[in-house]
């Protein structure tokens, strides 16, 4: 009788993920059809119309044959890795990051002289740094601290336009505007973060949402400040202790940087320089983070992101634990900011939209939340994955989203996820 059972519990599994993956299979087909099935062409001085049924079918099988597997081999799958996975205490899994990170230092170090790093290649490592201190600056505030914040981007916009507009107006250059642009950046967490102490959750994530917003709708609407919609430009690039990365000296001005070191000229010299510059402010970032997360403050933001309740009853204030989050977490996203407008040169408000507050989220979040290397694999992947994908043109965005939907299948909380605290009793830590 068990095994007629069996049986029949086998066969009724197998018949709902048959129906599972055909409806998931007609909900690509209902998306495959406008996205992928047809494609404008020119057709003498027009334009026609050619469908691509083929490459629909191919989407559908793709999606249907993806599915049975998550429905059938997964579960068991997990079951046995779990059960094979050997314990790893806090000390070895910290002892194994370290080394990790060591490695990933050096090769960061030495990206620039190896003989495949072209200006392109130099150029993109500057984007994925960018966003690597961006998500560690968040994830103070996600990761330890346990605050959900949609606005984050509005710190990076005060940090850009601080020096944007303090080179207009008043002068100064990349290194006097960056302490600047961290001082701002954090007043204004401190006045985010007052409003939002009662709020917590989907109300958090609101508030944040729509503070960011006033923040790019603030700077597009007083135009004879910030330049409004058509944004600043002209924004000095920064130079090396005076020297700067010109071919020729300006008249009276100090000789060009490859000229002090008796180098040939290349643009790519400032590249490499930018390069270094974000480079140390992520690694300060990540230094003070590891640093901090260890004394009482960082104890009590993990404290916190666990159980407020058992935070209050433990003595510990969440007024000045979530205000401390808001206000570091801010300071370093002014200072990526900083650094944003002396590269591109050129800042507008389009820069700051919601869409860069949900892609540093999906960084910290795919990263795994609290983990610093998690949310460098994670900027890797999220940044040099649609760089990748531009030789498959228009597919590249739907490779972009497969990619995403499988990390999260794959490791549902986050690439590095390890929840335990930074501190443990008889640790020794």
């Amino acid at each position: 009788m068990s095994r007629v059972t069996t049986s029949r519990g086998a066969n009724h599994m197998a018949v709902a993920a048959l129906k599972d993956a055909g409806l998931a299979g007609f909900v690509a087909l209902m998306l495959a059809v406008p996205l992928v099935g047809f494609r404008t062409i020119e057709v003498g001085s027009g334009l026609g119309l050619q469908t691509r049924f083929d490459w629909v079918a191919y989407c559908v099988i793709a999606v249907i044959a993806g599915r049975l597997i998550l429905n059938f081999w997964p579960p068991h799958w997990r079951i046995r890795r779990r059960a094979k996975a050997p314990h790893v205490s806090n000390a070895q899994h910290r002892t194994t990051m370290k080394l990790v990170a060591l490695g990933g230092i050096g090769f960061a170090v030495a990206l620039p002289f190896l003989p495949f790093a072209d200006r392109y290649v130099i150029d993109l490592a500057i984007t994925i740094l960018i966003y690597v201190m961006l998500g560690w600056g968040l994830n103070i505030v996600v990761g330890l601290a346990g605050l959900l914040d949609l606005g984050y981007v509005a710190f990076y916009a005060v940090g850009a336009y601080s020096f944007a507009l303090g080179s207009r107006y008043w002068g100064l250059n990349f290194w006097e505007a960056l302490p600047m642009a961290g001082a701002l950046a954090a007043m204004l967490g401190v006045l985010l973060g007052f409003p939002v102490l009662r709020l917590r959750g989907d109300y958090l994530a609101i508030v944040t949402l729509g503070f960011g917003e006033m923040i790019r709708l603030l700077i597009i609407n007083l135009q004879s400040f910030t330049g409004g919609p058509n944004g600043v430009s002209g924004i000095p690039r920064p130079s090396f202790f005076g020297f700067p990365f010109a071919r020729e000296a300006e008249a009276g001005g100090p000789m060009p940087f490859h000229e002090l070191f008796g180098l040939d000229y290349s643009t790519q010299h400032r590249f490499i320089f930018l390069y270094f510059i974000i480079l140390a402010l992520a690694l300060i970032t990540n230094a003070f983070t590891q640093r901090i997360r260890r004394m009482p403050i960082g104890r009590a933001w993990e404290a916190l992101r666990e159980d407020e309740i058992a935070c209050k009853a433990l003595g510990i204030n969440p007024t000045n634990t979530k205000l401390t989050a808001f206000t570091i977490g801010a300071m370093f996203g002014g200072f990526a900011g900083a650094f944003f407008a002396t590269r591109q040169g050129f800042i507008s408000p389009e820069s700051f939209n919601f869409l860069e507050s949900a892609f540093i989220l999906a960084i910290v979040v795919l990263g795994g939340m609290g983990s610093q290397i998690g949310i460098v694999i994670a900027t890797i992947l999220l940044v040099a994955l649609p760089e990748v994908g531009r030789e498959f043109a228009e597919f590249r965005m739907l490779l972009f989203g497969a990619a995403m939907i499988a990390i999260m299948v794959w490791r549902p909380y986050g690439l590095l996820s390890r929840r335990s605290p930074t501190i443990q009793l008889g640790s020794g830590a």
